[in-house]
């Protein structure tokens, strides 16, 4: 099998032990705190400026707001009603940056449809959707995307029998792009990896060192192995999200802004209970609701709701779940319930709220969340500190740009940012292995729908998987409990893609855990078999990790009947952590 000349690295167990023993070795140009998607951008841009550079995050991966989105790669239709048209630009540029250039095997285009419910809607929804998708093309990279169509009452019953078109006066379909949000987060770590950073998770930050006003590096408590060191680093750069106040009190409060927290729950159903050939989108008294295309499921989201408890395990409730069912059954014929509720997620939005004042006053922090920008900030409250919060996943490159930019301001003799001309791992060799999926199925004995799969979740890096198949034949059948997945995929999640918990695996390098109906209990056995493989688990382990991961899902179960948030919350954190996040 011939090989691609593709970048590799691995986050397995042996380069998170480096990476630590790396991070205390000198001082570095950029410590970055925190390893979602804003994180891990930084950490890329600083490392391909030729920067020293590390990224500790205190869980996995991804594991907050960035595997929890709408996982959509947008303009941002709706920000055109607010005349907010440079982030619209910005964001639509990054889209064809990311589909055409950066990550063709991550990123895809997904049609929408958007239900016209008045007949004087179509001239002004249809120049909006004009105004979009000629932004789109007026930008320095390919649009990537066709252009928006109208379509008629006739027309839309056929596209979508299943929305009920008798109150319509047809839709207009656009399209805009999709990612798994983790995996991209995942990607562009291991990305900043092949080019030197040194990422490693299960890292949390307890404090900052501090030398003549100035911040110089942090202390951190290895979760892992429960044991303490420091890191220096020429600045500091966090990127933290709704921990975003937590950091800041490390530092007494010296800090500028205030993040608040929105949750926004997606509920999972299968294909099949809607038939459509496109994702639609509606306005509701809040927000917007999508319905959106994800393989062989629907996702459904989002709500907007203030989020005032634990920021790590936000719970969706009873009352987030009918909410959205009430709104997408009002486009239905056939309504849906509960029981065609495959998978449950809920995640939280950094969401800027101005700026705190000298004298401490943080403002009203009673208004809507909806209210709240969009837009990212980055400030240097203090020398040697920088912080980042607001933004979107769509626009996480330009927000990596802008922090590296001010963090370097005084080193002088800094390169410009490149990563607009910096593909993601998996981005090299992908068009050639798509055009070679035939003989790589024919090779590998796997059947071509099997190829299409590794293609879209590794694209170039697809040998590395299939040779994980070649020696061990047993790993190219599809997983116990989770047949949409092969074994191969969870051996490669633990030894190259930084997995280390099983959780981390179902909820994140897969989406099993909102993928099957059981939410991944079956698949927790055999998985934590394959990983134990990998990292030399022992019997008691291996159990340790199973229990974790079926009292989380009984957690979620049990939050997800209750009708407040409190009472959601308080049902969720009843599952223990594991010991290693202690």
């Amino acid at each position: 099998m011939a090989q691609t000349t593709a970048l590799t690295a691995d986050l397995g167990p042996k380069s998170r032990e480096r990476a630590i023993e790396a991070m205390q070795s000198g001082t570095l140009d950029v410590l970055v705190v925190g390893g979602g998607i804003t994180g891990v951008g930084i950490a890329l841009d600083a490392v391909t400026r030729g920067l020293s550079t590390a990224l500790l995050e205190q869980r996995d991966l991804a594991s907050g707001t960035s595997s929890r989105s709408s996982k959509l790669v947008h303009g941002g239709l709706r920000y055109l009603e607010m005349f907010d048209f440079a982030l619209v630009r910005e964001a639509l540029q990054e889209r064809g940056l990311l589909l055409t250039r950066l990550a063709p095997h991550l990123v895809r285009p997904v049609p929408f449809l958007y239900p016209l419910q008045h007949a004087w809607e179509r001239p002004y929804v249809g120049a909006g959707v004009a105004l979009y998708d000629a932004m789109a093309m007026a930008g320095k990279y390919s649009m990537g995307v066709p252009k928006h169509r109208h379509i008629f009452r006739k027309q839309l019953a056929h596209m979508a029998p299943d929305i009920n078109t008798d109150a319509l006066h047809g839709a207009i379909r656009y399209y805009d792009c999709q990612v798994d949000d983790a995996r991209l987060v995942m990607t562009v770590a291991r990305t900043a990896a092949s080019y030197g950073a040194h990422v490693t998770t299960r890292t949390k930050v307890t404090g900052f060192l501090q030398e003549g006003g100035r911040v110089v590096g942090v202390t951190v408590r290895d979760l892992e192995n429960d044991v303490d060191f420091e890191v220096r680093a020429r600045t500091v750069i966090n990127a933290a999200g709704v921990w975003t106040d937590q950091i800041q009190d490390m530092m007494g409060g010296e800090g500028a802004l205030n993040v608040e927290a929105s949750k926004g729950i997606h509920l999972v159903v299968s294909r099949d209970r809607i038939r459509s050939e496109a994702g639609f989108i509606t306005k509701t008294e809040k927000s917007v609701l999508f319905v959106i295309p994800w393989g062989q499921y629907w996702i459904i989201g989002t709500t907007d709701t203030p989020w005032e408890h634990d920021l790590a395990h936000p719970a969706a409730s009873k009352a987030d779940i009918d909410y959205l069912l009430k709104h997408v059954n009002g486009l239905l014929r056939d309504p849906l319930d509960h029981s065609d509720v495959i998978g449950v997620y809920a995640g939280l939005r950094p969401l800027l709220k101005g700026t705190v004042a000298k004298d401490g006053d943080r403002g009203d922090t009673a208004a809507a969340t909806t209210k709240i920008s969009r837009e990212h900030t980055v400030i240097s409250p203090i020398p040697g500190l920088v912080l980042i919060a607001g933004g979107k996943l769509t626009t996480y490159r330009v927000m990596g740009k802008d922090a590296v930019d001010l963090a370097t301001a005084q080193f002088g003799g800094v390169s410009e940012s490149v990563t607009d001309r910096v593909p993601l791992m998996g981005a090299a060799g992908f068009a050639s292995r798509s055009n070679q999926r035939v003989s790589l199925a024919r090779s590998s004995g796997l059947d071509v729908a099997v190829i299409d799969h590794l293609l879209g979740r590794y694209g170039g890096m697809i040998d590395e998987v299939l040779g994980l198949v070649a020696d061990n034949p047993a790993l190219g059948e599809s997983l116990v409990g989770a047949p949409g997945y092969l074994a191969a995929e969870v051996v490669y999640a633990a030894s190259h893609e930084g997995a280390r918990h099983l959780d981390d695996v179902l909820t994140r390098r897969t989406r099993i855990s909102i993928e099957t109906p059981d939410r991944g209990i079956s698949a927790a056995l055999p998985s934590a078999r394959l990983m134990a493989d990998v990292f030399g688990w022992d019997d008691d382990r291996l159990r340790e990790e199973v229990d974790h991961y079926l009292r989380r899902v009984e957690a979620e179960r049990q939050s997800q009947l209750e009708l407040t948030d409190r009472a959601a919350d308080e049902a969720r954190v009843s599952a223990p952590e594991g010991p290693w996040n202690v």
